[in-house]
């Protein structure tokens, strides 16, 4: 195969954005397949949904109610309102449909190696669904009494239920996973026996060590870091020491579940203290702050802590106006107002401002900032091999669906350490990513609001901890389901008939050409129209007809010079014909020096010899000094791959005008218009159509058609749709005869291709078929109007009345009456009528030289 076609498919298949994924599912860490769990819900096929998720997520229901879901931040329909209400699709499915006994419980061979996993939050759980499905022995360690890590003992119940924990941790159980909690590793357990005991490690310790800034007073009594004090809360159910009045230090989400759960522990005044400036700044959810404000939480936008004020405890907060939060480079570096304070009476205060790693047993491990362990970025892994990190631990997640994500990674990284395989190889989408797609919103889509669950009134939800939102109602789902954008690309395969029967996307394609070169199925070069109209559509304007082009090339190469179709017999014989004297003919202008030449190409001649005598005649006599010739230009030989026949060919004709001496080429076809152009250099070429409106029409042609019934639709070829000229020519053309005209929805430089381009008749008729179809289904009227005779016929097999348009500057009035021509019946009058276009042009130069033009 040629380098020149190996490497324009390379470019394609490396940059084609056919399977690309769609901007939620790249956002997404785990890379769930949310545009097709979503669509499933909006068409009810709820336990289809709920199993697509399982693909890629064992824990939906937790994950559908605690996500930060990053996927709806990217999610399209921001563009135009607000996003899809992703989680709660999620949570919905997984609420009613999740069924247990359905689970997938199947795991791959037992292995002999055994992995150990500290930590049984979100990355460690992920880890260990992992490495149990692959058939390691898994054995999980955790110093808290409770399942979940900080989901757990860092989200309050009144988000997440313990039982839905629970319920979803018990798939682990049933897939041979230990779990041994309430174990300090170091203390219970020592760091050597771990390490010596199992083959593999992976540290999933989370971040549960709280932050404070140490500002004057942050050592008083009363005064908290957000970590001890959700986790305590979570287990005891209670939080001594926070009194009437609680101050909130921060303005993320983990703030916010201090500050709600403040109020449902009876704290009657919660200060909610944060740096930026308003809801739309902060870095939590503006839910999230809503719903805090309806239970009564009082927010300080714009204010830092100055210092704490007591004596044996906690009586007041001092803060100053926060002016920035962020320096010139967006780095964080707040600058404050200092006349500007403000004094708070309080009893306690809760630093919601961070939070670090506690490694107490590891020594032999480098740590970082935050306490994190030094990692590769890739695999995870520490200074020894066997040993990897996830989650909070390793500086690489702050949500929980990144914490699965990096589990995964860890997991992912110990099978292939394992295996003795490549550590790194095609890991680079393992994380959230931005989409290369380039995709804009639906021309129409239902404008609405995002669907909002039902939730308690603020007053029921501060009585307790019980789960407050209810979800979504299966109404509400249907709903909010349709309305997904279903973002993608394959616009060039929704475009074009050929594409999508032979694959999913270009990329597809030709990456399995690229693997296998022998493998090319002729019938698939040999079915693209060479429209271009895929090119057309593509955001990358990637020249997908020029990679068949170059195939069919390579399939003439070895297949002694001809094409592998058997249909294209034909084709030689029309070849044969076009370069044939019997058909051809070179006629020198009549009036002396021949300064242009008309060529009207091979399918209008074949269609209506008459015309084509008639506008020679009409051109004789408003420019002169124009000759004419009938010859092939050898499109069908270039289009079936023959690149050196096709360069012998054309240049007999181009031997043809020389002799003439012409220097303008009028073309009536648009194929010979694109060749000439590229072929002949030293001459000017320029198409009939563009010609007539500035020489006028024959005169009998003028308001021909004003007492016509009849509106043509006009069907531009795809060849020279970037001729503007050509399409005003076109439609000044009718607008002089006084025709009606209507524009199909794809029109001018949108022309979508006919059906007959390429050479695919022969070579793919149902496919030339559906193609032609396609074209006249788009238009009302049952009568269309061409400028290329192969077009015309194309339309009528397509099922309408067509004409080409110097059927009508030369004809009569046509009306609902009229008689229209048909389908070429055969060589046998397709040769014929050629024959009579070489007489028809040979005697106009005669009576044109008798000063006896015939128009």
């Amino acid at each position: 195969m040629a380098t020149s076609l190996v490497d324009h498919m390379k470019t394609i298949v490396d940059n084609c954005l056919g399977e690309e994924s769609p901007y939620c599912q790249a956002a997404c860490p785990m890379h769930t397949d949310i545009k097709g769990y979503v669509n499933l819900i909006g068409e009810g096929r709820y336990f289809e949904a709920i199993d697509l998720i399982r693909e890629k997520l064992f824990l939906p229901a937790t994950l559908g109610r605690i996500c930060a879901h990053p996927c709806e931040s990217a999610c399209k329909r921001n563009e135009v309102g607000s996003a899809m209400n992703i989680a709660g699709l999620k949570r919905f499915v997984a609420d009613y449909y999740d069924k247990p006994e359905r689970w997938d419980r199947s795991r791959a061979t037992t292995r002999d190696e055994s992995v150990a996993i500290i930590g049984a939050g979100p990355a460690g759980a992920q880890a260990a669904f992992d490495l149990a499905k692959e058939g390691f022995s898994v054995t999980v360690f955790d110093r808290l009494p409770v399942l979940g890590g900080m989901m757990r003992v860092g989200i309050p119940a009144y988000r997440l239920p313990r039982d839905v924990i629970d319920l979803e941790y018990s798939l682990l159980e049933s897939l041979g996973v230990k779990f041994r909690l309430g174990v300090d590793i170091g203390t219970d357990v020592s760091w050597d026996e771990i390490k010596n005991d199992y083959d593999g490690v992976v540290l999933a310790i989370g971040a549960h060590k709280g932050v404070v800034i140490p500002v004057p007073g942050h050592d008083l009594p009363g005064v908290f870091n957000a970590v001890d004090m959700l986790r305590d809360t979570s287990l005891n159910g209670a939080y001594p020491g926070l009194g009437i009045s609680t101050a909130v230090i921060g303005g993320g989400n983990v703030a916010i579940d201090v500050a709600r759960s403040a109020r449902r522990l009876g704290v009657s005044s919660v200060h909610l203290i944060m740096l930026e400036g308003d809801i739309n700044e902060a870095p939590a959810h503006n839910w999230e702050l809503e719903e805090a404000i309806e239970e009564g939480v009082i927010v300080h936008y714009g204010r830092g802590t100055v210092a704490i004020h007591g004596g044996d405890a906690v009586e007041s907060i001092e803060l100053k106006r926060c002016v920035s939060v962020f320096d010139e480079d967006g780095r964080f570096a707040p600058s404050y107002d200092e006349n500007d304070i403000e004094t708070i009476e309080i009893d306690s205060v809760v630093f919601a401002v961070g939070q670090a790693t506690e490694n107490t047993f590891a020594a032999d491990l480098e740590t970082g900032r935050g306490g994190r362990f030094v990692v590769d970025d890739v695999t995870l892994q520490t200074s020894i091999p066997n040993i990897v990190v996830a989650g909070d631990a390793s500086g690489h997640s702050v949500i929980a669906i990144e914490a699965m994500a990096e589990g995964r990674k860890a997991a992912t990284t110990l099978l292939r350490h394992f295996n003795k395989e490549d550590l790194f190889a095609d890991r680079d989408g393992e994380r959230a990513y931005e989409s290369k797609l380039e995709t804009d919103a639906p021309e129409s889509y239902d404008r609405r609001d995002r669907a909002a669950a039902r939730v308690m009134t603020a007053d029921q939800r501060i009585l307790d901890f019980s789960e407050y939102n209810y979800g979504l109602t299966e109404e509400q789902a249907r709903a909010e389901g349709s309305g997904c954008f279903k973002c993608e690309c394959l616009k060039c395969v929704k475009e074009c008939e050929m594409l999508s029967d032979f694959t999913e996307c270009p990329k597809q394609l030709f990456s399995e050409i690229l693997a296998e070169p022998e493998s090319i199925d002729p019938i698939v070069p040999y079915s693209c129209n060479m429209c271009k109209q895929c090119t057309l559509v593509c955001p990358k304007d990637f020249d997908i007809q020029g990679v068949f082009g170059g195939m069919r090339a390579e399939l003439v190469k070895q297949n002694g010079g001809k094409s592998p179709m058997k249909g294209h017999n034909v084709i030689y014989a029309h070849q044969k014909a076009g370069f044939s004297r019997t058909f051809n003919t070179t006629v020198a202008s009549p009036d002396g020096e021949t300064t242009r030449v008309f060529i009207p190409g091979c399918s209008l001649p074949s269609h209506n010899p008459e015309a084509v005598g008639q506008i020679y005649g009409h051109l004789q006599d408003k420019l002169g000094n124009t000759g004419a010739i009938l010859k092939c230009c050898g499109k069908p030989t270039k289009a079936l791959g023959q690149t050196d026949l096709f360069k012998e060919r054309y240049a007999q004709l181009q031997r043809e005008i020389d002799k003439l001496g012409a220097t303008e080429i009028i073309v009536a076809c648009q194929s010979c218009f694109l060749n000439m152009s590229a072929y002949s250099p030293n001459q000017t070429v320029k198409s009939l159509w563009e010609i007539l409106p500035e020489i006028g029409l024959p005169e009998k042609a003028y308001d021909v058609g004003k007492q016509s019934d009849l509106t043509f639709a006009i069907h531009d070829s795809c060849s020279t749709r970037d001729r503007t000229g050509i399409h005003d020519g076109i439609r000044w053309i009718m607008n002089e005869m006084g025709y009606q005209t209507e524009e199909p929805p794809h029109t001018r430089e949108t022309a979508r291709c006919c059906g007959f381009g390429g050479m695919i008749v022969p070579a793919n008729p149902e496919l030339a078929g559906r193609v032609m179809s396609r074209r006249t289904s788009e238009v009302e009227s049952d009568h269309m109007v061409t400028y290329c005779a192969a077009c015309r016929e194309s339309m009528v097999k397509g099922g309408k009345q067509a004409a080409h348009i110097l059927d009508l500057v030369f004809g009569e009035t046509r009306t609902d009456n009229s008689e229209f021509v048909g389908v070429t019946k055969g060589p046998l009058q397709s040769y014929g009528n050629r024959f009579k276009a070489k007489k028809a042009l040979e005697k106009q130069a005669k009576r044109r030289a008798r000063g006896k033009a015939i128009v």
